[in-house]
């Protein structure tokens, strides 16, 4: 398979989920400095490349009528609005080029963000946050549906479900072409056109 990384293609880091909620809960909070470290190499990168950031973070209204599912279903809400578990996670210290709100685990669902990103002149986007197989894996399939290039920051998702994590980086290269890179292999991957 060869990779769609386009080294002149303009790209995006995306940061999602990466509130005091998510990074608090059992699994992810063992995780929280490791993670937050590699998104700092991440925003590095993305200053050094002109790559514009933009901070998604999901925000639910109190009503539960606009909860998810599985919220609605355990009575178990996060990131509630004017909450401290919504907002982004202390520790890091980030001026977005742009901020989207969603309610979704697809970050695309019912938000600006596409349009925000063509205005932007992007074709590729580097995902990075949590979790895995379910925020990260959503977005990615869908900017995949919006013919967006996507890269995964595998130094810079993370997931409480070990096994979920890996089968959701393996699932994301072979079926959208994905590849998980970290800042480092961005350089080596985007000068060669490897196949596997």
């Amino acid at each position: 398979m060869t990779t769609t990384i386009d080294p002149d293609t303009r790209s995006a880091l995306l940061l999602i989920d990466l509130q005091e909620d998510f990074l608090a809960a059992p699994g992810l909070r063992e995780q929280r400095d490791d993670l937050l470290t590699a998104v700092r190499g991440w925003i590095d990168w993305a200053s050094a490349t002109g790559s514009p950031v933009v901070e998604i973070r999901t925000v639910l209204p109190l009503d539960e009528e606009t909860w998810a599912l599985n919220m609605r279903d355990d009575m178990q809400p996060v990131v509630l609005e004017g909450t401290p578990g919504s907002w982004r996670v202390h520790e890091l210290e980030v001026e977005p080029d742009v901020e989207i709100q969603k309610r979704r685990d697809d970050a695309f669902h019912r938000t600006d963000l596409a349009q925000r990103l063509s205005d932007l002149g992007v074709g590729q986007v580097v995902l990075a946050g949590v979790s895995t197989e379910a925020c990260i894996a959503m977005t990615a399939a869908s900017a995949y549906a919006h013919d967006l290039r996507v890269v995964v920051a595998r130094d810079a998702v993370a997931s409480a479900d070990s096994t979920a994590h890996e089968a959701a980086l393996v699932w994301l290269e072979e079926q959208y072409r994905a590849p998980a890179l970290t800042p480092a292999e961005w350089g080596r991957d985007s000068s060669e056109t490897s196949e596997s």
